[in-house]
């Protein structure tokens, strides 16, 4: 991140005693914020990896796959987490963070919703919803985005911003991994959570742009 970003994220954790320490910790050992940011898209990698493998996979590894999915997804938000405070609260940032910041983002929400549609052997149709999942977080972006861009306060809000599509995503990757001992399918669950963040993110979309709209208008 830059110096002086245009908009940050409201996130109550920043002021936790256990991420002052991690970022504190992070300053000390000369690690720059935009390798954090380039580690979140790793992590989000091994996400996918781990989602799209459960596919195959027999019962016992597909519990694995699962939990390091949900593992790898709340490690790309800590990075996400982490960049910020380093480059911001301890002064690293650099002229090029903004790069760094947003476009390993984008690219974690992609590979994160397309690995789990095509981990679907439910419903046939299980790809094209992760693509649209895929997209639809892309554009929560743009919009987000485009709005700064225009002169008004980026809006973070819901009802699927960032942190809710992955606290979804790592709740289906948990409540899955019950599915596996409770049912004689698989699959349902990830299906399920991506309708919810496509609708979600749907709904995140137009509410931003009637903000935006409502924000032009009044000036």
């Amino acid at each position: 991140m830059t110096d002086a970003p245009r908009a940050r994220r409201p996130l109550k954790s920043r002021e936790k005693a256990w991420a002052i320490g991690l970022a504190n910790a992070l300053v000390r050992a000369g690690v720059a914020p935009n390798a954090i940011s380039l580690a979140s898209a790793v992590f989000a990698l091994l996400a996918a990896v781990c989602l799209f493998a459960t596919r195959e996979a027999e019962p016992a590894m597909r519990v694995v796959l699962l939990l390091l999915a949900a593992a790898g997804i709340q490690l790309r938000l800590l990075c996400n987490l982490l960049d910020g405070m380093v480059a911001v609260e301890g002064g690293r940032g650099s002229k090029s963070g903004e790069v760094y910041n947003d476009v390993p983002d984008r690219f974690a929400d992609v590979v994160i919703f397309v690995g789990a549609g095509y981990a679907l052997p439910w419903p046939a149709w299980g790809a094209a919803l992760g693509w649209g999942a895929a997209l639809l977080a892309v554009l929560t972006a743009y919009v987000r985005l485009f709005g700064g861009s225009v002169g008004l306060k980026q809006d973070f809000g819901g009802p699927m911003a960032k942190q809710h599509r992955m606290a979804m995503m790592t709740a289906a990757c948990l409540v899955a991994i019950v599915e596996e001992f409770v049912s004689d399918g698989y699959g349902r669950v990830l299906a399920f959570a991506l309708v919810v963040v496509v609708i979600g993110s749907a709904a995140t979309i137009v509410r931003r742009l009637r903000r935006i709209i409502a924000g032009l208008e009044s000036r």
